[in-house]
């Protein structure tokens, strides 16, 4: 049998945490994405106003299967 994998790329952001900002990527992707197999954080970065972090964003690339016809 026969797999193939296909990854996107994609950007998202919380404004609670990291790990927040993962789960709205894939929820996202998930939307028009079926079959999603894992997801790699790319990079991390969190914008700061007054000192105070204000909101987090990764850039995820997520792995899925691809359906055989």
């Amino acid at each position: 049998m026969k797999k193939i994998v296909k990854v996107i790329e994609v950007i998202a952001s919380s404004d609670k945490s990291f790990d927040d900002a993962t789960r709205v990527a894939v929820a996202e992707a998930a939307k028009t994405v079926k079959n999603i197999h894992s997801v790699y954080i790319k990079h991390m970065n969190a914008n700061v106003e007054n000192n105070q972090i204000v909101s987090y964003a990764v850039n995820a690339k997520i792995s899925f299967l691809l359906e055989e016809k």
